[in-house]
């Protein structure tokens, strides 16, 4: 689409590691002018974080750099800062400080408590508020630890793309009724809705504790991964019963699988015996040409090195290489023009 999106939208990044800088490139990826502001001599972010924006060094701490700020400020239509509570109010550039020099802007936040509640102030990182969230509890195989999922649905999932969230949505509204907001994005908050589904299975009496038991949790035998006989990995989603007939068929089980026994918990443990056994007989990449073509929701687990090769993903240009031969995620949702031709 030309223009992109948010092309014309101005935002200033005023500094944080990880989902702030994340949550700039998403805006910059679809049209924004980003400004991000360095400490001059800081330890450089992952130069992907930093595409599409245009970097200006200054050191917010210092009071005869403020001026400059808010002159920077004074032309955006959003700031994003990534302080503990309370350090932007202290360095003069807190949302009634850019709202004295930008009336109807949009101030967004990100933190992992939040900017208020007992642990605002305390110290913490991804694991810490999807500990508390509730997320990290549920992903565990019983009787096992719960499993660190990377540190993508703290700080990326539940924050960075909860805070582009909010800060469209205000964007939005201030352009029709130049009303500027607040948006307060925090870590704990986003990944607990993040589990909005599961929350509902639960208060439907359709999730059991400890986690490692139910659908989608690694505790059904057609919803998980199995070791091949090289030692890596398939991923089955055969969760509808027309796609489970058919991966008991690809596997050659139907005389041992009654399909209608799909969601019998009581059957789990004998099916997901088989189903080891069989993928054990054959590599991975047998088992994905064996699948080919049959709608059984078998899909190799691919190594970050292997991801940008498969052909689903170079046919889309998932990926592509930088300066130094690199693969990096491009630019995502697509957004194209209403009627366009093409088909993404």
């Amino acid at each position: 689409m030309s223009p992109a999106p948010l092309t014309g939208i101005r935002v200033v990044e005023l500094g944080g590691v990880g989902p702030t800088p994340f949550c700039a490139m998403m805006l910059a990826d679809h049209g924004a002018e980003v400004t991000r502001l360095v400490r001059p001599g800081a330890v450089p972010r992952p130069a992907v974080l930093d595409r599409g924006k245009r970097i200006v060094e200054i050191d917010l701490k210092d009071p005869s750099c403020r001026q400059e700020v808010l002159a920077l400020v004074a032309d955006a239509d959003a700031v994003i800062e990534g302080f503990r509570p309370g350090v932007a109010e202290r360095l003069g550039l807190g949302p009634d400080d850019v709202a004295g020099v930008r009336p109807g802007i949009v101030y967004g936040r990100m933190t992992g408590w939040g900017q208020s509640g007992p642990l605002a102030d305390s110290a913490g990182h991804d694991i810490n508020y999807i500990a508390v969230s509730g997320v990290l509890g549920s992903i565990r195989r019983e009787p096992d630890r719960p499993v660190v999922p990377l540190n993508v649905v703290g700080d990326f999932g539940g924050g960075a793309m909860m805070l582009a969230f909010g800060l469209v949505s205000a964007l939005l509204r201030a352009k029709d009724t130049g009303v500027g907001a607040i948006v307060d994005a925090a870590m704990v908050d986003g990944s607990a809705a993040l589990m909005a589904m599961t929350w509902g299975f639960a208060a439907e009496g359709r999730w059991s504790e400890p986690a490692g038991r139910n659908l989608l949790d690694g505790g059904a035998p057609f919803y998980d991964t199995y070791t091949c006989a090289d030692g890596r990995h398939v991923a089955v989603g055969a969760i509808e019963p027309q796609f489970y007939r058919e991966l008991l068929d690809g596997l050659d089980l139907t005389d041992q699988v009654d399909p209608r026994d799909q969601h019998d918990r009581d059957a789990w443990p004998q099916h997901r015996r088989l189903f080891e056994s069989r993928f054990a007989t054959r590599d991975r990449d047998g088992w994905v040409e064996h699948f080919a073509g049959r709608d059984a929701c078998v899909s190799p687990v691919l190594a970050m090195h292997e991801a940008p090769h498969h052909p689903h993903n170079r046919e889309r240009a998932v990926f592509s290489t930088d300066a130094n031969g690199f693969a990096l995620p491009e630019p995502a949702p697509r957004i194209t023009a209403l009627g366009s031709s093409r088909r993404d």
